[in-house]
């Protein structure tokens, strides 16, 4: 079997695929004000591609793939998708992230074909603010949608929240004593520049400083992880969820990066904040092999640099908006 491995020694295990850059919210962090420009229909991967790509990928060492969007939920039949990925032979592990807006009526299609975890996408328990974030009164829906994915076994399910300096940092505690009693475990993610999201210094909140709004009244206890893991996990005695921070800004992992993207137009990414290798779709159109195919994902490993740039060059970097990219 031919790995997955870049000029630095890094296997690549974990497989993000983004399935549509379509979403029903218009998170300001993640879809520039402007809004974009939707891909056609002929430059979206068929869900035939995507399982030849997935299937080729995992027979090369992938063992976990993440479902995206925008918000994968849009697609039409997405549940055929899973179902075929799930029949894969060697993946152990097979997750989507959701903004939990269309969740409620989903949840147990979605468990019944096959898949085993979920991340949702929430930056506040407030409605007002959760219209102005999104703009879209549905945080009703979202909150629904939560609920039904813990009923349907969805366990422990992950609740990520983009903290932003003025917006929501007000509500690190709140979220906090939402999962005191619930298996859920709330990661509090470092804002992150992309193209045109408004990103600024001044309104980052550093992991540390978010760490200690939380140890103000709780002690954090850490959790174990493996190597390869984003967050720093910790628990709370007495509290059925756990909190966990990803710390992409100011405690980069790249030196463990296992990570490759797919994006729903086929463009190969191998870091979160670079642009596209190389993109699959023509290769994957004009019939060619396997062999041919796995060559270019290979070549395009190589290209992979060994960490990103620092912080402060991050924001001038050419790269696609969030919601294009799949996260």
């Amino acid at each position: 079997m031919v790995k997955l491995i870049d000029s630095f020694g890094r296997v690549h295990t974990y497989l993000r695929i983004s399935v549509t850059d379509r979403c029903n919210l218009r998170c300001m962090y993640c879809m520039p004000e402007e809004g974009i420009k939707w891909k056609q229909k002929e430059e979206i991967l068929t869900y035939e591609e995507l399982f030849r790509i997935a299937k080729l990928l995992v027979s090369m060492g992938v063992n976990k793939i993440r479902i995206t969007g925008g918000e994968p939920l849009v697609r039409k039949d997405i549940e055929s998708l899973i179902s075929s990925l799930s029949s894969i032979k060697g993946l152990n592990r097979l997750s989507m992230t959701t903004n939990a807006l269309l969740l409620k009526d989903n949840a147990y299609k979605l468990k019944l074909c096959g898949l085993q975890s979920l991340n949702v996408s929430l930056d506040t328990l407030q409605k007002d603010k959760f219209i102005w974030i999104t703009k879209r009164d549905k945080l009703n829906h979202v909150l629904e949608g939560i609920n039904s994915a813990l009923v349907c076994g969805f366990t422990p399910l992950k609740l990520n929240v983009v903290v932003i300096k003025g917006i929501n940092d007000d509500e690190i505690m709140d979220f906090v004593s939402f999962v005191k009693d619930k298996p859920i475990n709330i990661r509090f993610i470092e804002f992150m520049p992309f193209e045109n999201n408004r990103w600024d210094y001044s309104k980052l909140v550093p992991y540390e400083k978010m760490k200690n709004v939380i140890q103000g009244k709780y002690e954090l206890i850490p959790i174990k992880g493996n190597k390869s893991d984003v967050a720093k996990d910790f628990c709370i005695e007495g509290f059925q969820g756990t909190v966990s921070f990803i710390t992409s800004m100011t405690e980069n992992f790249c030196s463990s990066c296992n990570r490759i993207r797919l994006t729903a137009d086929g463009s190969f990414k191998t870091c979160l904040f670079h642009k596209p290798e190389c993109n699959l779709r023509a290769f994957l159109r004009t019939e060619a092999s396997n062999s041919k195919i796995s060559e270019m994902i290979l070549q395009a490993l190589k290209l992979k640099k060994i960490g990103h740039e620092p912080l402060e060059e991050l924001a001038n970097i050419e790269n696609q908006s969030m919601i294009q990219i799949g996260g």
